[in-house]
């Protein structure tokens, strides 16, 4: 339409239709024409290689938005239908296709995009997407292991020679595995561990000792936008989280071993924060956890004071579920996930989310959320299967649905 001065002003339509043939090219010249300097990109969570998130500036969203997708996937967006929403508001829905670099395999997700356009530029673009069709057409893995076996997912730590500290990759493909994982019904209980005898010693400290002093904060707060969302995930999922521990738990290593269910350590394993010890402080959850786990005096302990917990004095404190002789923790781990992959996969989730709620709720509000929580169940045929084993005195035949 034209402005007051006579010169025709693009509508939010118009400009949408310039987009995705620009962003198909590779087009920055008309990328540029048509984003506003201030354009802001929300990709959704859960995108693999830590794609997901805010992105503030055409700039920004140009090398690490659709720059990300670009250096990682071999795909496009078509769109298949245009609506306006408001006058400067426009809705785009279709499908992404192609396939993952590196051997990956076929992307195929449905998308709806949320276009927002002011004085003929693009300011805004909310995407929404299946995720987990992404993480499942991603490179394979190069610093974990995942595997799936009668429903149970098994997910391993592996960079042995780093004692499995946490570096970008290894984040990036944690949280991939973990959405991967989340979205599969197949899965009833999850089992995190680590290669070589030890779960984690931590981040990974050639972060701090390579990167340049006005670097680091950005690249510390880019690595946890990395594994946090894997943290999150993990709590919030149906399947229970069991973990098994060699070795050291230190730091991420730590916040896993909080966010499990189910802890077996080795009769010789090692918990610690080790934050402040290097002028750190608490991520991965560890702040959020151990109050809940340990109580608060035991938590300012662990943190402000560098304190080392045995086997033995973790398991007295809270922090895990039982201690076992190093042979034997696989074994015992195993036995544990085979249980709970036979179990009420959505009644566990639903306990899972009462349980981390009601530190949070009063009486009420959590009377309120059993109340829902057991109308859920009633819908499962779970329940219904349980209810009729009882009857007839036989063990039920759950199917996690």
């Amino acid at each position: 339409m034209p402005d007051s001065s006579g010169t025709h002003t693009p509508t939010a339509e118009e400009q949408v239709r310039r987009l995705y043939p620009a962003l198909a090219r590779g087009d920055r010249d008309e990328l540029s024409a048509i984003l506003h300097p201030d354009f802001v990109g929300v990709l959704a969570e859960g995108m693999p290689f830590g794609i997901g998130g805010e992105h503030r500036g055409a700039d920004e969203m140009r090398r690490h938005g659709w720059g990300g997708i670009a250096r990682h996937f071999a795909a496009g967006a078509e769109p298949e239908q245009v609506a306006r929403l408001t006058d400067d508001r426009v809705l785009v829905t279709g499908r992404y296709r192609g396939k993952g670099r590196r051997g990956g395999s076929t992307v195929d997700a449905a998308f709806a995009h949320i276009v927002t356009v002011d004085d003929g530029l693009i300011t805004a673009l909310e995407q929404y997407t299946d995720t987990a069709r992404w993480a499942a057409a991603a490179p394979p893995y190069s610093t974990i292991d995942v595997r799936v076996t009668d429903g149970i997912a098994s997910v391993t730590l592996n960079r042995p020679a780093q004692l499995n500290a946490f570096d970008a990759p290894m984040g990036a493909e944690l949280a991939r595995a973990v959405e991967v994982i989340a979205a599969d019904r197949s899965v009833r209980a999850v089992v995190l561990a680590g290669s070589d005898s030890v779960f984690s010693v931590g981040g990974d400290l050639s972060l701090f000792t390579d990167s340049p002093p006005d670097e680091l904060s950005a690249r510390l707060r880019s690595l946890t936008d990395l594994y946090h969302p894997a943290i999150e995930r993990l709590t919030a999922m149906d399947a229970p989280v069991v973990v098994g521990v060699h070795g050291a738990a230190v730091g991420v290593g730590l916040g896993l071993v909080c966010a499990a269910d189910v802890v077996v350590a080795a009769d010789d394993a090692m918990f610690a924060t080790a934050y402040t010890g290097i002028g750190m402080t608490a991520d991965a959850g560890v702040s959020w956890f151990l109050p809940r786990l340990v109580g608060l005096r035991r938590a300012q302990e662990l943190l402000l004071t560098g304190r080392r917990l045995d086997a033995r004095e973790a398991l007295d404190w809270g922090l895990i579920t039982t201690v076992v002789a190093s042979a034997h923790v696989d074994e015992e781990v195993h036995r544990i996930a085979s249980r709970l992959a036979t179990g009420p996969t959505r009644a566990y989730g639903q306990v899972r989310r009462l349980l981390r709620k009601s530190f949070d709720s009063g009486l009420r509000d959590q009377l309120a959320a059993e109340q829902d929580s057991v109308a859920v169940a009633g819908a499962t045929h779970d329940l219904r299967e349980g209810a009729q084993a009882f009857a007839e005195r036989r063990t039920p035949s759950f199917r996690g649905e």
